[in-house]
């Protein structure tokens, strides 16, 4: 099946994604990381992530948050980004998705979870390299869609000290998966997500 190039609209803002069918029962939206440092859906870690769910006959959605690519609009530092992810989960459904997954890579990992906390309705979510030490998720956050993450043993954005017991609040029954000589970036580890994922 060939991905396609998708638009969808968000609050004014006109957000690219790449699309690709799968077989109707499930379908994954897959955020990608922080714009301001270079992230985008092209990132090889959101393919890693895309490349798992394909092969399990999901549909894929990945796009590029409102300021980064050919998406319009400007960077709205994750506020903005919540409404792009909610209608990039209305555009799964639109395509005949029944049940939506979420799963995201880093920045991407904090919009997902403050979108869901918030009411985004989905049937499971994924994290790749969350960064508790980054960015602020707060310790009202639960998820009880959530039932994978995945840590790099390296990794100073996302510490695994600090990742156990984030996930202690957010879902204790949630799977923590370590690669022990990763770093935030997965450089060389990117099979290794993948096959986590599957």
């Amino acid at each position: 099946m060939q991905t396609q190039k998708v638009r969808f609209s968000s609050d004014g803002c006109e957000i690219e994604g790449l699309y690709q069918e799968g077989d109707k029962t499930g379908g994954v939206v897959i955020t990608h990381p922080h714009p301001l440092y270079g992230g985008n859906m092209l990132n090889p870690v959101v393919e890693a992530i895309e490349s798992a769910y394909r092969k399990k006959g999901f549909a894929t959605l990945r796009f590029n948050f409102r300021g980064t690519g050919n998406s319009t609009g400007s960077h709205d530092h994750g506020h903005g980004e919540q409404s792009d992810l909610a209608a990039a989960v209305d555009f799964l459904k639109s395509r005949g998705t029944k049940a939506v997954h979420l799963s995201g890579y880093s920045f991407g990992t904090w919009v997902n979870a403050m979108a869901v906390s918030k009411g985004l309705a989905v049937k499971e979510m994924t994290m790749v390299a969350p960064p508790v030490a980054f960015m602020e998720f707060g310790d009202d956050i639960r998820l009880p869609e959530l039932s994978l993450v995945i840590a790099g043993g390296r990794d100073d954005f996302g510490p695994v000290n600090l990742i156990r017991p984030a996930l202690d609040l957010w879902n204790p029954d949630a799977r923590l998966e370590i690669l022990p000589d990763a770093d935030h970036f997965f450089s060389g580890f990117s099979d290794e997500v993948s096959t986590k994922l599957a």
